[in-house]
């Protein structure tokens, strides 16, 4: 089973691309989800408050891929496409690229416009630190307190990463998995009927 996955550790700092006096400044950042999609290209709209176009692509997902390409004014296809087509050489997910375009006063034609958009990502892909990650499932094990020791020996013998616990009159525990090692998981919990074990994410 593949449960991995390459995406950024961390954002970059901006690269500029120039053609015919057109500047190009490429962002990278690693997202989870579309609210920080739409967080970064807010910041950089403030930040880069005169220019012409904020251009990007995004893909986010493991299991379920979600993606979208935005020319934001440039001619269909000319700048979201070719950045997105970066996203897929470079074999990513859960990441964004913003190129961010100051019109130099000389049309670039279509044929231009994609060099320099997919130029310019790539030039922000190779400056960033690209890792590989697992997909993980998160559980949660329901419990009585009389069988904490045989829950917490379970988490310790499989080196589980426990995310939030609740140990009152009626336990609970949520913890991390691989992907492929779940099932395996699943069922040492289940040979426990008094354990009654769920998955959260998956």
């Amino acid at each position: 089973m593949n449960d991995t996955y390459r995406t950024i550790s961390k954002p970059i700092e901006a690269v500029l691309f120039k053609d015919k006096n057109s500047k190009f400044f490429g962002y990278a950042f690693p997202v989870q989800d579309e609210d920080a999609v739409k967080l970064q290209i807010e910041h950089l709209k403030k930040e880069h408050h005169s220019a012409r176009h904020w251009c990007y692509a995004y893909q986010i997902g493991t299991s379920e891929i979600k993606y979208r390409t935005n020319d934001d004014g440039e001619p269909n296809n000319s700048a979201g496409i070719p950045i997105y087509g970066q996203i897929q050489s470079f074999e990513l997910t859960n990441v964004l690229i913003v190129v961010v375009r100051y019109f130099g006063g000389t049309k670039l034609g279509v044929s231009g416009l994609i060099n320099a958009y997919k130029t310019t990502a790539q030039l922000a892909l190779e400056n960033a630190k690209i890792e590989e990650k697992t997909v993980n499932v998160i559980m949660e094990v329901h419990f009585e307190y009389i069988n904490m020791n045989t829950v917490m020996r379970i988490i310790k013998e499989h080196q589980l990463n426990i995310l939030k616990q609740d140990f009152k009159l009626n336990c609970k525990l949520q913890f991390e998995v691989r992907l492929s090692e779940s099932e395996t998981i699943m069922s040492v919990f289940k040979a426990y009927h008094e354990l009654q074990i769920t998955k959260i994410n998956y």
